[in-house]
C-alpha cells in the first residue's frame, strides 16, 4: 500500500471507531487508528466516565490495545473528531505516544481535512525510555 492508501484506510477505520465512542458528558466523539510496523491495524475510541479521571482517550485506547497484542513498534496513527480544524491529542496521549517512538501522526476532522505531523513535533523534548 502507498502512503495515500494507508492514510485513507486509517481514516476509514478511525471514523468507524469514533462511532463507538462513549461520550455522554462531553458529546465529543474521537476515533483513532494505529498502524504497527508489521501492518496490523488497531482502533480506539474515547470512553468517558462519570469520574472523569477514569476516562480514556481514543489514542491511548488504540495504543493499549496494540500493546495488549504484543506490538511495540508503530508506523502511524490517525486521530479524528468533529470540528473545523483537525483534532489534536491531549498531553497525556502525546506522552504515551512518545513512549513508543517517533512515528507519523495524522490529525483529522470528520470533513476529511487531514494534517501530517510526527510525535516529536507534538511533544518536543519528550521524556522517554531513552532517558532512563
Amino acid at each position: 500500500m502507498n502512503d495515500k492508501t494507508i492514510v485513507e484506510k486509517l481514516y476509514e477505520e478511525a471514523m468507524k471507531a469514533r462511532e463507538n465512542a462513549y461520550a455522554p458528558y462531553s458529546n465529543f466523539k474521537v476515533g483513532a487508528c494505529l498502524l504497527s510496523d508489521d501492518g496490523e491495524i488497531f482502533s480506539g475510541c474515547n470512553v468517558e466516565n462519570a469520574s472523569y479521571g477514569l476516562s480514556i482517550c481514543a489514542e491511548r485506547n488504540a495504543i493499549f490495545s496494540a500493546v495488549a497484542k504484543g506490538k511495540r513498534e508503530f508506523k502511524a496513527m490517525l486521530v479524528v473528531a468533529e470540528g473545523e480544524a483537525p483534532v489534536k491529542p491531549c498531553g497525556a496521549c502525546r506522552q504515551v505516544m512518545a513512549e513508543f517512538g517517533d512515528f507519523d501522526v495524522y490529525l483529522a476532522n470528520t470533513k476529511g481535512k487531514i494534517e501530517k505531523t510526527r510525535v516529536s513535533e507534538l511533544l518536543p523534548n519528550a521524556f522517554s525510555p531513552k532517558d532512563l
